[in-house]
């Protein structure tokens, strides 16, 4: 069979080939927008509509937002004072000061001082047309009793909580605190409330730490008070049993041992000098003339007395020895004088070296004793020394819980001031004001989110029933889906008794309506007739390939318009002035008969057995010369396909075909009855009828898989019943435009 809508062209090879490119892609997402564009623009504007009531019944709400910062320079201030041992402000620390904040503790402190309990906007229903519904429903199934104190406040923590925001700003140490309420100046009192009530909170508890630390701090030191002073205890204890002295932070016995090493030392050079100056006296008298080249001699008035006597008697004897001679008696006067001076020089230095030794003596007899001191004291203070092994134990410990005692003391002084200032590391370094723009709804983002939702919305949707619209509506469904040519689509006709068009076929109207059958003669120029012209157009295009005279049309279900179709097709066949027949050879419901002829009592079934001629059984219409041959009398046939299977059915045809140009059967639908099957012995081709949007993919696809013989002599199919308008979301080249463009000037009809 020629295909003759098969793209062969060059321009449709293109289009082939351009088939899951990211263009066509995009062109088909498009073509689904262009076709669901109604139901879009419906459900946008319902999105629209519904954001507009939000924003009108809606409350409006205020946020007023207070900024705390978490000051490091004031913890690494009070670092050292801190009795808790304070750590170093991290990012974890702040997020843990940021959880706080939202702390129930700190929240039912806020609800409590401001009383949020009594206030409906905590207890009540919620704002604007939405809370009022709410509440109201909620009140159908809430108990009648007033709401205990316990209620109330869980209620209020539940709206508060909803309402509070806290979070840190980036990296910082800034934390903000906002609140949402429908007074604006209610959410500033709120956000400042929450910052002092947690600047209370960390108050308190450093309060109630440092205290519970100075009261273990005061049984601590009272512990090491009576530890420190059993070990000074035990010090002074030791050191009265093994007789240890101190002073100025040395033992006696140690100061002993250095002043008697000190004495010995000095004894030892008297003794040393002592004994020089004896021996030099010595050495003096045993000369012949002592020389009282002494100190004590010098200093000895008496012998330096005699020493200037001997010396004016000698000078006196040199004199006089000179003058008168050594043998004058002057003379010998004097020698004998200065014999007895010398004689008493000597007698002096005697008594000195007696002196001299009896400083030697003693000094040796005062060296001996500091030496048997010495050996007494290194005797003790070995002793000693090994009593300091114990004592050294002693005193350490003594120190150690000493200091211990002193550190706590210390820490208990901190602690005891730290109660009567407290400090907090948190300070709020803006407060919440009075907001003077609402916060929510915003008008805008709510508007743009509405048309972004309705958007997503409707292009789901509209995917949603691209995926499920499972009906043929473009040609290019017909070829993928059954891979046969789409030869027309026909559009659906309205009634309009001013136009005198024909009514549309209705549901459960189990025959077309007379004035239907001629519309292609009343409406040449609508469009219905230019499709059934084109339907003729590839009757023609396949007569060349094959002989393609007797035309059966069908459907797959009943009432999607075949006998329209097919009387139609006739009639304009018929006008053209070829000589055409119309069968009904819908045996089972013979609805073109009950249309056209409604009194025919005859018909083809007489035909087939030969009880009538042909010339009897038909009816002519007078102005296009259409000739119809009715069923006849069909109400008590039971086997239909044999009639129409059998030989007598055959010469009929055969008959039909040596009188006229064309033979046109109004065959019955697939779906219900297998006439149509048994027919194609004698039948040139089919032309198939689908009511468009209506008749499922999957049914046709049945039917026309399990009668290949129909298949291999199908000429196309017909959309039928198309509405034109929508028509022209799915295929623009088939829609109205071009048509009431083109025959403007003609007066065109629809």
């Amino acid at each position: 069979m020629l295909q003759v809508n098969k793209p062969t062209s060059e321009i449709n090879r293109d289009f082939a080939e351009a088939d899951g490119s990211p263009s066509q892609t995009l062109t088909s997402y498009l073509d689904i927008i262009r076709r669901q564009f109604p139901t879009m623009v419906a459900i946008v504007s319902a999105c629209v509509i519904l954001a507009l009531l939000y924003l009108f019944t809606a409350a409006p709400l205020f946020t007023s937002t207070a900024s705390m910062v978490i000051d490091t320079r004031k913890v690494q201030l009070f670092q050292q004072q801190s009795v808790l041992g304070d750590i170093a402000v991290d990012s974890a620390t702040v997020e843990t000061q940021v959880e706080i904040l939202k702390s129930e503790n700190i929240s039912l402190a806020v609800i409590r001082d401001l009383h949020l309990t009594e206030d409906p906007e905590f207890t009540g229903g919620g704002a604007g047309l939405l809370g009022a519904i709410t509440g109201s429903i909620s009140s159908l199934f809430s108990s009648s009793r007033a709401a205990s104190e316990f209620e109330l406040t869980r209620k209020a923590l539940e709206r508060f909580a909803s309402n509070r925001t806290v979070k840190r700003l980036g990296l910082t140490y800034v934390m903000e605190i906002g609140f949402t309420s429908r007074d604006p100046q209610k959410a500033a009192r709120i956000a400042n409330a929450i910052a002092d009530a947690y600047i209370v909170d960390q108050l308190e508890a450093k309060y109630q730490a440092t205290r519970r630390a100075s009261v273990w701090l005061q049984d601590r030191i009272k512990e090491l008070r009576t530890q420190a002073s059993a070990a000074q205890k035990a010090v002074v204890d030791f050191k009265i049993a093994n007789n240890i002295v101190d002073s100025g932070g040395r033992l006696m016995n140690e100061q002993q041992l250095a002043e008697v090493n000190s004495q010995l030392i000095m004894a030892h050079a008297a003794t040393a000098e002592a004994k020089a100056r004896m021996d030099r006296i010595n050495d003096i008298l045993k000369q012949e003339i002592p020389d009282a080249s002494v100190a004590d001699a010098l200093k000895n008035d008496t012998i330096v007395k005699l020493r200037g006597q001997y010396v004016d008697m000698a000078s006196k004897e040199s004199i006089w020895s000179m003058k008168y001679g050594a043998d004058h008696l002057a003379a010998v006067n004097l020698r004998r004088q200065m014999a007895e001076i010398k004689k008493n020089i000597v007698d002096e230095l005697k008594r000195i070296q007696e002196s001299y030794k009896s400083d030697y003596d003693i000094a040796v007899t005062r060296e001996e004793a500091i030496k048997s001191s010495l050996a007494n004291v290194v005797s003790e203070s070995q002793l000693t020394n090994q009593a300091q092994i114990q004592l050294r134990e002693l005193e350490s410990n003594a120190q150690s819980y000493q200091a211990m005692y002193d550190n706590f003391l210390q820490r208990y002084m901190e602690s005891v001031q730290q109660q009567s200032f407290p400090i907090t590391e948190a300070r709020v370094i803006s407060a919440a004001t009075t907001p003077l723009v609402k916060s929510s709804p915003k008008s805008r983002i709510v508007l743009a989110l509405a048309l972004i939702g309705g958007l997503l919305l409707a292009f789901g949707v509209a995917m949603a029933r691209e995926l499920t619209d499972k009906v043929f509506r473009t040609t290019s469904q017909v070829e993928d889906v059954l891979g046969a040519n789409c030869v027309a689509i026909l559009p659906a006709l309205t009634n309009s008794s001013q136009t005198g068009m024909a009514g549309r076929l209705v549901k459960g109207v189990d025959h077309p309506q007379p004035d239907l059958l001629r519309y292609v003669v009343e409406h040449p120029l609508s469009r219905f007739a230019e499709a059934v012209r084109s339907l003729k157009v590839a009757v023609d295009l396949n007569s060349i390939v094959r002989e393609n005279r007797v035309l059966a049309v069908t459907s797959t279900l009943p009432n999607e318009g075949k006998s329209t179709l097919s009387t139609n097709l006739a009639q304009l066949i018929a006008h053209s002035g070829s000589k055409v027949i119309l069968v009904d050879a819908d045996l089972r419901n013979p609805s073109l008969s009950r249309a056209l002829r409604p009194n025919a009592s005859a018909g083809l079934i007489d035909l087939v057995a030969q009880k009538a001629e042909l010339q009897e059984l038909i009816s002519t219409d007078p102005e296009t010369g259409l000739s119809v041959l009715p069923a006849g009398s069909t109400s008590k046939l039971m086997h239909t396909n044999e009639i129409l299977a059998s030989k007598a059915m055959h010469a009929v045809v055969q008959l039909l075909r040596s009188q006229y140009d064309y033979v046109v059967l109004d065959m019955p639908p697939m779906a219900p009855v297998v006439d149509v099957r048994v027919t194609s012995s004698f039948v040139d081709s089919y032309i198939f009828v689908v009511e468009w949007g209506k008749t499922k993919t999957d049914v046709v696809k049945h039917n026309l898989r399990s009668a290949p013989e129909i298949q291999e002599k199908l000429l196309g199919v017909a959309l039928n019943k198309a509405d034109t308008r929508l028509l022209a979301r799915y295929e623009s080249y088939h829609g109205r435009y071009y048509y009431r463009k083109y025959y403007a000037r003609y007066g065109y009809v629809e």
